[in-house]
């Protein structure tokens, strides 16, 4: 069942960067307009010309997740090397200043812009969402109420854009504290239902809050569309392993959590309130946070909660496959997240952020180039 239903679908969001000045360049669609003759759907444009996003086809299992992951990087960093051009996985660049960007021509990003002005068009940050699907949308509504306790979780391993503007932000993810300027972000609330869902959805559709729910941008949803728990926390990380780590991860406690709603055995769901406070924590310290076990009320090393993790989810890896994917964990937490990593090179170089942007760059082709 859990290999035929909770499918894997992956997007990834590149910045595209000028060789040298290593600051962003706009690529003018170009890059996109020949990405489509070969990936089709599969790439697009987005609201920021120096950005680039591609997303796999449906996946049935987390190999041919990486297969595609891989494939689409290799495409695209060989479309932007023909527009002399590197790709970046980052989920800020270390320097670039977002009143100097490009904005994409298109209805969509106008109306944006015209909507949420400088919000909007300070939203210069790159992030990972990874699409698991679901039987049903009741279904998913109970899913995800008891996944948005492990968000900080997954969070902290993706950390990676600690710097913003050229300034050391002191945050393992500052992406999050920019992205949180829009409105319906962040960790979301609990619903009984897909009916209070709806009810919800409605309601700002009513009030001209919103004209159709993708204008829904927490940190997980229910896709408006699609059959899908849609994770959206993440930054970018810097390499396809840690990718497919995080999406083997949240893969599995979908299954997890599915399989014991199905037997009647509900995680504790917790106040949105709570859980931020283990976001903010994530975001300011990544890995080496202390994160809240609210069962205890204590706080708990990050590394120590994970290994919890790892435990609860331990009896699906091997129906899923994923035994090796998501035991990349370990790596991660022996090397540092793509933020720590960053940071080092920041020190080692004193603070040379041209250094660091040509270690992200060549971080982005590991097992791809």
């Amino acid at each position: 069942m859990a290999e035929r239903v909770f499918t894997l679908g992956i997007e990834e969001e590149f910045q595209t960067i000028d060789p040298v000045t290593r600051n962003l360049r706009s690529h003018m669609s170009k890059l996109v307009e020949d990405g489509k003759i070969i990936l089709k759907e599969r790439v697009k444009a987005e609201m920021h010309q120096a950005m680039v996003e591609v997303g796999t086809n449906i996946c049935h299992d987390i190999h041919e997740a990486r297969e595609e992951v891989t494939y689409l990087r290799k495409m695209i960093h060989d479309l932007a090397a023909a527009q002399d051009l590197h790709v970046a996985a980052a989920g800020t660049h270390p320097f670039a200043d977002w009143v100097d960007q490009l904005i994409t021509d298109d209805p969509r990003y106008d109306e944006l812009i015209d909507e949420m002005r400088d919000v909007a068009r300070g939203n210069l940050i790159f992030g990972l969402h990874v699409h698991v699907g679901i039987l049903n949308r009741n279904e998913g509504i109970a899913i995800m109420n008891a996944v948005r306790y492990f968000l900080p979780h997954i969070y902290a391993l993706s950390t990676n854009s600690p710097f913003w503007c050229g300034r050391n932000t002191g945050f393992k993810s500052y992406r999050s504290k920019v992205f949180d300027k829009f409105p319906r972000t962040g960790i979301p609330d609990f619903f009984a239902g897909a009916s209070e869902y709806d009810d919800y959805i409605n309601l700002l559709i009513k009030t001209k809050c919103i004209d159709n729910a993708k204008k829904i941008w927490w940190d997980i949803r229910v896709h408006p569309f699609f059959n899908t728990v849609e994770f959206r926390i993440c930054d970018v990380p810097m390499r396809v392993e840690e990718t497919i780590c995080l999406a083997a991860i949240m893969q599995a406690l979908v299954v997890k959590i599915w399989k014991l709603q199905r037997k009647n055995l509900n995680f504790r769901p917790y106040r949105r309130n709570l859980i931020n406070e283990n976001k903010w924590r994530a975001a300011r310290f990544g890995i080496e946070s202390k994160l809240i076990d609210f069962g205890i009320q204590e706080e708990v090393e990050f590394r120590t909660l994970m290994m919890e993790l790892l435990e609860f989810i331990d009896d699906v890896v091997d129906e899923l496959g994923s035994r090796k994917e998501v035991e990349h964990v370990h790596w991660i937490l022996e090397n540092g997240t793509g933020a720590d990593r960053q940071l080092a090179v920041f020190e080692k170089t004193n603070g040379d952020m041209n250094a660091v942007v040509d270690y992200i760059v060549s971080e982005t082709k590991i097992g791809v180039v």
